[in-house]
């Protein structure tokens, strides 16, 4: 007779993680929603805590724009890691649980439920957390640099075509998940940490669109933009006229509609979906 299994480091293998990833589907898809909702807020308050990372690494650098791009995609990972290690529900993430559903181990109601309430609960930690940091007023200290960098992020992306921001979105959540997709291989803590940070520099750097992510940048840029003393404007030598794009109205639609839109199709489709189809689909029909 066989031994006990001995535990092992070596990292899951593509099937073993698709097997995994769909479990976990069926895990977050029954969340209660006294777990749910502080754990949405968590992961769209640690998503907000990168974002601010990245926005404060990359203000007023004088470093070469690629290789600010990088360092600001390097430490907005924090962002992921925090949601990961810590625990917390990522409404990005959770387009994997798709998986789970193809699977017919969740039905649709219980898919989009989970879906919206963490969309929602994201929405309120990134906001917050956007509302705590301009509070601070660490976006107008020194010479206003911090702050410049917040509305001209946002600016750029209130501005963006919608087809744009569906396929920027499609981009970007396509390698959020499979950054949380290699992290079903990890056997270690410092394996998940390593998997996690090429693909989020990746498109951080590329500056592709994120709907948690970009919960932050709108809410923090437009607090920035109605709240900053006059001195930032005349520090920054900019006035609140020059960032038009920084409205809630182009935040809502120009940008988290359409993004949020590609991130579904980028995270459930070419990651989920098609990794399901790959490693889970069944062999033979089922008989009807």
């Amino acid at each position: 007779m066989d031994g006990p299994q001995q535990p092992t480091l070596d990292a899951l293998l593509p099937a073993g993680m698709a097997t995994k990833a769909e479990q976990l589907g069926v895990t977050k898809a029954h969340l209660p929603l006294r777990r749910l909702v502080p754990l949405g807020v968590l992961a769209g308050a640690f998503i907000a805590l990168g974002a601010n990372f990245a926005t404060v690494v990359t203000a007023g650098s004088g470093l070469d724009a690629g290789v600010s791009k990088l360092l600001g995609g390097i430490v907005f990972s924090l962002g992921l890691i925090l949601v990961v290690v810590s625990g917390a529900e990522l409404f990005t993430g959770n387009t994997l649980i798709v998986m789970a559903y193809a699977s017919r181990r969740v039905t649709a109601k219980a898919l989009l439920r989970n879906w919206l309430v963490v969309y929602v609960s994201n929405f309120i930690g990134a906001a917050a957390t956007a509302a705590l940091i301009v509070a601070s007023g660490r976006l107008s200290a020194g010479d206003g640099a911090v702050g410049l960098r917040a509305l001209k992020i946002a600016e750029a992306k209130g501005a963006l075509d919608f087809g744009a921001a569906i396929v920027s979105g499609v981009l970007a959540n396509a390698l959020v998940c499979l950054a949380v997709w290699m992290t079903m291989s990890a056997r270690t803590l410092i394996d998940k940490v390593v998997v996690i940070v090429p693909p989020i520099a990746a498109f951080v750097a590329a500056g592709y669109e994120h709907s948690v992510a970009n919960m932050y940048f709108f809410p923090a840029a437009l607090f920035h933009k109605g709240f900053a003393a006059d001195s930032f404007w005349s520090t920054t030598e900019t006035t609140a006229d020059g960032f038009p794009h920084v409205s809630w109205q182009h935040f809502m639609y120009n940008n988290l509609l359409p993004v949020t839109i590609g991130n579904i199709l980028g995270g459930a489709v070419l990651v989920g979906l098609v990794y399901w189809f790959v490693y889970l689909r069944p062999e033979h029909p089922a008989p009807t």
